[in-house]
C-alpha cells in the first residue's frame, strides 16, 4: 500500500485530488496540508510515499517545502507538482519531481501522476531492500574497501579513493569519479558520515570532497578560500568550514602553504 499526501491551500483542490485517488486499489492513507508548515509536521509523522505539491502555498512555497526536508534530514517521498503556474515546471524537476500537473486536471491525468509516483517508490523500496540483504550478508565487504551506494534504481560498488567529490543536487547526492557520476537520493549528512574514514572532508554546506584529490588552496579577499581539485573543478571554502582546511594541512604535513593568510585557520 501506497500513502499520499496532499499539500495545496484550496480545499476544492485537495477534496478533488483525494476523490479520484482513492479510486486506487493500491492507495492506503491520503493525508491533506493547507500550507508547508501542516505539511512539514504530517511528513515527521507518516510514512508518505507519494506527495502532491503546489507551488504557491502560505509563507512558504512547495519548492522551499522540499528544501527543508532536505535541510532536517527528513525522507522525501516522490513529488508530483499540482498547480497552475506553468513557469514552475522546470525548478519542479531540478527538484526531482517525479510530474508536473497544470490545474485544472482531469482524473486521467491524475492517474498517469500517480503510477508514475509509485513506480519510482516501488524502484526505491527494492533498491534499499538490495542494499540492507548486501550489507546484513556481508555482500558490501566483497571487496575490501569498496562501499555500496543505491544510484538510480541500482546498487553500484564504489571504492572510495575513486570519488573526487560528493555534491548536494536538491534531494539528491552527486558522487563524481574519474570515469562518471552516480545520483544517490540520500541526503549529503549521511554520505559525509559513511566517507568521513576515507579523507573526505566537508568544505561547504553542499559540498564535500576527496583530500587526496585537493591540488591547491587559495584565500580569498572575501575571507573565504578557494579549494581547486586535480581536474581543475574549483569549491568555496566557506567560513563554517574553515576548520576543516587545518585536518587537510595537518595531513599533508603542515606548514605554511596558505601564506600570510594561513594563521587565521
Amino acid at each position: 500500500m501506497y500513502n499520499v499526501l496532499i499539500v495545496d491551500d484550496e480545499p476544492l483542490t485537495r477534496n478533488e485530488l483525494v476523490r479520484i485517488i482513492k479510486s486506487r486499489n493500491e492507495i492506503g492513507d491520503i493525508a491533506t496540508a493547507g500550507d508547508a508548515v501542516q505539511a512539514l509536521a504530517l511528513l515527521r509523522e507518516k510514512n508518505i510515499d507519494v506527495m502532491f505539491l503546489d507551488v504557491k502555498l502560505p509563507e512558504h512555497s512547495g519548492v522551499e517545502l522540499l528544501e527543508m526536508l532536505q535541510e532536517q534530514h527528513l525522507r522525501v517521498p516522490s513529488v508530483i507538482f499540482a498547480t497552475a503556474y506553468s513557469e514552475h515546471a522546470v525548478q519542479a524537476f531540478d527538484h526531482h519531481a517525479v510530474d508536473y500537473v497544470l490545474k485544472p486536471f482531469s482524473a486521467p491525468r491524475i492517474q498517469r501522476a500517480i503510477s508514475k509516483a509509485i513506480h519510482r517508490t516501488d524502484t526505491e523500496r527494492v533498491a534499499k531492500l538490495v542494499a540492507s540483504l548486501a550489507t546484513s550478508s556481508g555482500l558490501v565487504q566483497a571487496k575490501p574497501g569498496r562501499i555500496a551506494i543505491k544510484s538510480q534504481g541500482r546498487i553500484v560498488f564504489l571504492d572510495p579513493s575513486e570519488v573526487m567529490y560528493a555534491q548536494a543536487e536538491g534531494n539528491y547526492v552527486l558522487l563524481q569519479t574519474g570515469a562518471g557520476s552516480h545520483l544517490m537520493r540520500e541526503c549529503l549528512t549521511q554520505i559525509e558520515q559513511r566517507l568521513a574514514p576515507y579523507g573526505f572532508l566537508r568544505i561547504h554546506r553542499s559540498s564535500i570532497v576527496n583530500s587526496a584529490f585537493v591540488s591547491e588552496v587559495q584565500p580569498w579577499h572575501t575571507g573565504e578560500y578557494i579549494l581547486k581539485l586535480i581536474n581543475g573543478k574549483e569549491f568555496t571554502v566557506t567560513r563554517t568550514y574553515k576548520r576543516n582546511l587545518r585536518q587537510l594541512l595537518s595531513k599533508n604535513g603542515g606548514g605554511t602553504v596558505l601564506g600570510t593568510d594561513d594563521a587565521k585557520l
